[in-house]
This record gives structure tokens, sequence and C-alpha cells, in this order.
């Protein structure tokens, strides 16, 4: 069963211990490519580093809203500067994570949102998907996307919306990241939501260390646990495993550009 983990930050310190280990266990599982995700321009470096050791993992850059405060002017030039610089890399597949946290309150929505348009211009520019954080901020998010219309869309990563909201994702071209949020049994309304979404329009994701599903709780989250949270998925959809997991793996490969796997 192969599967894509769309969205993971394994150059983060929760993996420095035994990530080599986290690797092989995933690609046993049959977990295959990955796309890790920056986040500050602090961690771009390493994470390239870090892919640059594997051809199945895969890179995006960007600034994440909950990380503002570290965030500067110059860094939406520098993250510019590295996508030209690596433009057409195979590793090189998306801007992100970019988007907007409407949930914390102590993160400036104009300067958000400031940041989020000059992501948003720069992924237009290089012909990237974006990979979006959206956060109790689906409104503001469907109409930004609308000014700007990506050629290539991207992932809602997490997404957590309403039937209405992922229609109108879908229309834009995007595609519905789901993890370990609707395994959890308090989920109700998602997996309501999730039952109706055309296979089409889904990719599977961790956003490990983050979001451990129901059956992994307390723990640091891992690409590792990507079958028993498709397996969970598939449940909750009224589908096989292998079914989700098929159309997952070709929904990525055909945003990302990938050959069919």
């Amino acid at each position: 069963m192969p599967l894509i983990d769309t969205h993971t930050h394994l150059d983060f310190p929760d993996f420095d211990p035994d990530r080599t280990s986290v690797l092989a266990r995933s690609r046993a599982l049959g977990v295959g490519k990955m796309v890790v995700l920056g986040v500050c321009q602090a961690n771009w470096q390493r994470l390239w580093e870090l892919v640059q050791t594997d051809r199945q993992l895969y890179a995006a850059f960007g600034l994440h809203p909950v990380y503002l405060d570290q965030h500067q002017p110059q860094h939406v030039r520098e993250l510019e500067a590295w996508l030209d610089r690596l433009a057409g890399h195979p590793q090189l597949c998306a801007v992100g994570e970019i988007g907007l946290d409407y949930w914390l309150p102590e993160l400036d929505r104009e300067a958000q949102q400031q940041v989020f348009e000059a992501q948003l211009t720069l992924a237009a520019e290089a012909k990237l998907p974006a990979l979006l954080h959206v956060r109790r901020s689906h409104a503001p998010v469907i109409a930004t996307l609308k000014r700007f219309r990506l050629q290539r869309g991207g992932v809602i990563h997490a997404f957590a919306g309403s039937r209405e909201e992922a229609r109108e994702y879908i229309k834009l071209g995007f595609k519905l990241g789901l993890g370990g949020a609707p395994t959890w049994p308090q989920a109700l309304r998602l997996r309501k939501v999730i039952a109706d979404l055309p296979l089409e329009s889904i990719v599977l994701e961790t956003d490990s260390p983050d979001m451990a599903p129901s059956m992994y709780p307390n723990q640091r989250n891992s690409p590792e646990h990507l079958p028993a949270i498709c397996e969970a998925l598939a449940l909750a959809m009224g589908i096989s495993a292998p079914e989700l997991a098929a159309a997952s793996t070709a929904n990525a490969c055909e945003l990302f550009g990938w050959e069919a796997q």
C-alpha cells in the first residue's frame, strides 16, 4: 500500500535521536515520498541538507504564520532567492508552510496577511504549489486565493472546514490534507465532512511530530503512523484503505508533478 506523507517536519529536533530509523520503519510500512516543510528562515538550510540525504524527501520553503515574530522583511527576499537558486531542482516541490492563523490572538492579522500574500506571489512566479496552514481563517484564505488564482493550486493542510469551504478550495485547485485529527472520537463533524469529499481532492499527511492520531495518543507523531491514519480515515469514509491510499498517492503525484507510483 504505497503512501506519500505530504506534510512532515522531519527536520525538527524531535527526530534528531532516531531520524534514520524512523525513515527506515516508515519505508518498510510503505511510506515512500515525504514532503518536509520549512517554517522560518532559520530552518531552511537544515531542511535542505536533510532532503539532500534521501532522494525520496522533498523540500518546501516558507514562513509559517505562527512564527510571525521571527520573520523579518528581508526573509521574503531570501525566500525568493532560495526559490530562484533551486528552480527546477527535483527535490524542490512547493512553497510552504504558509497561511493565516486566527486562533492565536497575539498574531497580528494584518502582518500575517502581508507575509501570506508576498509568499503567494512567489509561489505564482515560481509556478509551485502552495502548502497552507489555515486555522480559524477559512474565509480570508479563500478570499485571498480567489485573488491570486495559483496555477498549480496546493494543499490545505489539516483540513477541518465545512463542506462549503471544501468545495471552494477544490474549485480553486487545492487538495485537502487529512491526517490525525479526524481519527479522534470527538471529531464527529469533521468525519461527516470527509465522508463526502471526492477522492480526487484528498492527500494524506501526518504533520509529524505534531497532530498524533488517536491510535498513538500523547506520542510524537511520525510518518510511520500514516498507514494507521489511512486505515482509520478509510473506515470513516466507507471505503477500503488500499482505495484511499491509491487515490491520495495519485493525487499527490499529480499535484507535485511526480511520476505515478
